[in-house]
């Protein structure tokens, strides 16, 4: 995969995916930029979670299961020292619908250990936890 980023002053930033869309990134005003943008660390939390996200839709739609509505809180620690890279990530996955608490525990886990690349491509500790109709899940992942 291959993209252009380009500098738009200060600390603003826009790149075009090769899908066709546009991403703009910025710093906030205390540092120089004008908020005009996402963060890359916020850019970068946001992909893990779509990245996962997308890996359960399509895991349980194979499984012929279709929540009726699906969110993540995401949680995040940071190194205090340069480069403050993530250490640590833990994504929620609250799920509605008929959904066997089985098979949303699989469908985490396999997300979680084997197809999302963008988790696999940090050194973050990766943890998770879900629920399922406001009822958190007893299934280890």
């Amino acid at each position: 995969m291959d993209m252009t980023i380009k500098w738009d002053g200060k600390m603003a930033f826009s790149g075009d995916t090769p899908s066709g869309h546009e991403i703009k990134m910025d710093a906030s005003p205390d540092v120089g930029g004008e908020n005009g943008g996402s963060r890359p660390t916020e850019l970068l939390l946001n992909a893990v979670a779509g990245c996962t996200g997308m890996d359960i839709i399509s895991i349980l739609n194979k499984m012929r299961l279709d929540p009726s509505s699906f969110q993540m809180d995401v949680t995040s620690e940071r190194a205090d020292d340069h480069p403050k890279r993530f250490t640590a990530i833990h994504i929620h996955y609250a799920l509605e619908g008929d959904l066997p608490e089985d098979k949303v525990a699989r469908a985490v886990q396999l997300s979680k250990d084997k197809y999302c690349s963008v988790a696999h491509s940090l050194s973050a500790k990766m943890t998770a936890s879900y629920s399922i109709n406001g009822v958190k899940g007893n299934v280890s992942i």
